[in-house]
């Protein structure tokens, strides 16, 4: 089963070989994130990232493995390409250029590709230079400096050292998706968020040691847990199939088409860009506010902390709204409709063309509803765990989501390249479900 799976793994030179190649390149990726950007006082910086729980700065931790909080080489962290493939991606819409580059197949996405890479230069020169001129601005709590040797060295020194280090982190992670196993980018933010696990662990124990933390919880926690990940792997499978139809066709000699299948719509086809966009959006003015030192701002942000109502309703609301509109920028119906009229196909009982669209954007609809909710849940049920609990609940949230669905897509890459050379694959009864449906 599992374990014969496994050992087939050592039997195939090229499945092996790029295994080894992915932990390689992800262990070269963590030790960066200890190397110090130059002229920090780290002991400084770290008193201010106590206070960064529930902030922007907290959260782009997390993705960063604790870079950030240590001003590493790899501060940055992979989201600043994150955030230019999602522009990329906004420009298609608005853009008849990318849109064209974008329906050209292989050679368009290489172009859009080179343009990701440019913008991720741009937004990292921008961010890094923000957090150069924040930090010359910041003291920590005790009131020592964060910066020994402000001015334009220390901010030219910044830029360059993040920029390069996000730049680098970019090209390991194309690397890994060229030449390894599994997505280059998602395998860097799993491995970033994972880092955190020891420390969570340890400070687990430390709470039960202390009294803090029950037994009796602890074992509720856990149960609850494998829950929600039996959960996040239920519905990252879960798909809405449309049966199709194609139309038999004569090609010279040859009668082809005449099949069966079915269109298949993923209950979350936005992924979790929705609870990144919705926390992101939420905690930048809850950041802005608690660290502007106006008692009324302050008030605020205390309202705009994960687990409050106040939070929750507004993150419910952000959820929903960019599930719908992320997955209208991924998922067009019509061009799904004009794509099966153009190859003889149809869906039974539905005239191709306008109609077919009109059907699938509104089982699309349905569906993402579904998906909109489940997200909501499965990011607001730890928030509240942390702060009625009192537990240090480490895999919560929009984290959770990552590391299910990234080491879900990960082993299905695995079981692919086992089942192509006749070997069993993890599981006997049954192939493994990817989330790309």
């Amino acid at each position: 089963m599992v374990g014969s799976g496994f050992n087939h793994l050592l039997k195939i030179p090229e499945l092996k070989r790029r295994i080894f190649f992915t932990l390689g390149l992800l262990a070269i990726y963590r030790i960066g994130a200890h190397i110090p950007t130059p002229g920090i006082d780290s002991v400084a910086l770290a008193e201010i990232f106590n206070q960064t729980k529930g902030t922007i700065l907290g959260f782009f931790d997390m993705f960063s493995g604790g870079s950030l909080s240590r001003l590493t080489i790899f501060a940055l962290g992979i989201m600043p390409y994150i955030s230019a493939s999602i522009i990329l991606q906004l420009l298609t819409i608005v853009s008849p250029h990318l849109e064209k580059l974008k329906k050209e197949g292989e050679q368009g996405q290489k172009k859009i590709t080179q343009y990701t890479r440019y913008g991720t230069i741009v937004i990292s020169i921008i961010q890094s230079s923000g957090i150069a001129i924040g930090l010359e601005a910041m003291r920590s709590p005790s009131g020592a400096l964060i910066v020994a040797g402000p001015g334009w060295g220390f901010r030219l020194m910044t830029i360059l050292t993040l920029t390069s280090g996000t730049a680098f982190i970019m090209w390991l992670g194309e690397q890994i998706t060229e030449r390894g196993i599994g997505n280059g980018i998602s395998l860097i933010i799993f491995s970033g968020i994972v880092a955190g696990m020891p420390a969570a662990i340890v400070n687990s124990f430390r709470l039960m040691g202390t009294g803090e933390l029950k037994p009796f919880v602890m074992i509720i926690l856990l149960v609850f847990m494998v829950l929600v990940v039996a959960a996040i792997i239920y519905m990252e499978t879960g798909q809405r199939r449309i049966p199709v139809q194609y139309a038999k066709r004569v090609m010279g000699r040859k009668m082809v088409g005449g099949q069966t299948t079915h269109l298949p719509l993923k209950v979350n086809t936005a992924g979790v860009i929705p609870p990144i966009f919705a926390s992101s959006i939420i905690m930048v003015p809850a950041t802005i506010a608690q660290f502007s030192g106006n008692p009324a701002l302050i008030s605020l942000a205390g309202n705009l902390t994960p687990g409050t109502a106040v939070y929750s309703l507004i993150f419910i609301a952000a959820v929903v709204f960019f599930c719908f509109f992320y997955t209208a920028i991924i998922f067009n119906p019509q061009d799904v409709a004009d794509n099966m009229k153009k190859y003889g196909g149809y869906v039974p009982g539905i005239r191709p063309g306008v109609k077919t669209s009109e059907y699938v954007d509104k089982i699309l609809s349905r569906v993402t509803v579904v998906g909109a909710i489940y997200l909501a849940v499965i990011c607001i049920i730890p928030d509240y765990m942390i702060k009625y609990m009192n537990v240090p609940f480490y895999f919560g949230g929009t984290s959770l989501l990552i590391v299910v669905g990234v080491a879900m897509d990960t082993m299905q890459q695995i079981e692919s390249h086992l089942v192509m050379r006749n070997y069993e694959g993890f599981l006997k009864k049954g192939r493994m479900k990817g989330r790309r449906g």
